[in-house]
């Protein structure tokens, strides 16, 4: 199965658009883990197992691991999703984005020594920095398009002037991404929960690739806003998969002995309120 079809199935059989980000922080972790980097592991497959039902996703962030010396940790995790929660991929949140052959062993990295289902990207430096990944089958990509901070204003939302029709940057990557770009059937995008207006121009460019939106939880974006800017359904069900991404706070839901069951309880309200947004007119 590849990856946009392991998406759909995630959403099918967990009924969600919950992407559970995985940001291990030792200094917030419970305190009986806190500072002690060399819990990451234990900590982190505690929350796969809690919401293991409950995503279409998981996202671990690649930093948050390399930072502690901990990319061990990380093998080790990706290991235990595949075995604790097969139907549901691993997007591994890296933002890669370099020439065409350091882009082959970031490719090599991503999807031979982690086993990412998908990996995120930067287009920055254009096709053939992203062309490594669409080699290998199956594996999906997503582009940085509108992304959620602040700073994204600075080059995303410029009007490209030699395009036709002056696109801004956002617009002119989506339209790649659902075109020349795509040449796997395998690429999707990266736009912010907290620029809804956005994700409805690009879903509008983009209609059949999968969207990661990060920014709902504390990053402050609407939930409800996202999913109905974002999520397209119908008779025979969604034809690209939205994976809404929340980290921060289900990981840190707790901070007692109890903290993967507090993770499920966040887990399964922020679900709920994302499957309720799909049912709008």
């Amino acid at each position: 199965m590849n990856f946009t079809d392991m998406l759909l199935d995630a959403e099918r059989q967990n009924r969600s658009l919950l992407c559970v980000g995985l940001d291990p922080d030792p200094a917030r972790f419970p305190h009986h883990m806190r500072n002690d980097p060399d819990r990451i592991y234990e900590f982190c497959a505690a929350i796969v197992d809690a919401t293991a039902d409950l995503a279409i996703a998981f996202k671990p962030q690649i930093a948050y691991f390399a930072a502690h010396r901990a990319e061990d940790q990380l093998e080790r995790l990706m290991a235990h999703i595949r075995v604790a929660a097969p139907h549901v991929p691993v997007i591994l949140d890296a933002k890669r984005g370099d020439i065409g052959s350091t882009a082959e062993q970031y490719a090599k990295e991503a999807f031979e020594r982690y086993g990412a289902d998908a990996v995120t990207l930067s287009p920055f430096m254009g096709f053939d920095s992203v062309q490594p990944y669409l080699r290998y089958p199956g594996k999906g990509v997503f582009l940085l398009c509108r992304t959620s901070n602040p700073g994204g204003d600075d080059f995303q939302n410029q009007r490209l002037a030699d395009v036709p029709g002056q696109p801004k940057l956002y617009e002119h990557i989506a339209r790649l991404a659902q075109g020349p770009w795509n040449v796997s059937g395998q690429v999707g995008l990266v736009v912010g929960a907290t620029y809804p207006a956005e994700i409805a121009r690009v879903r509008e460019l983009a209609p059949t690739v999968p969207l990661l939106i990060p920014g709902v939880g504390a990053q402050g974006g609407d939930a409800q806003a996202t999913v109905q800017a974002g999520w397209r359904g119908g008779a025979g069900g969604t034809t690209a998969a939205v994976a809404v991404n929340s980290s921060r706070a289900i990981l840190y839901a707790g901070a007692g002995a109890d903290f993967a069951q507090a993770a499920r309880q966040e887990a399964e309200r922020t679900r709920e309120t994302l499957w309720r947004a799909r049912l709008f007119d």
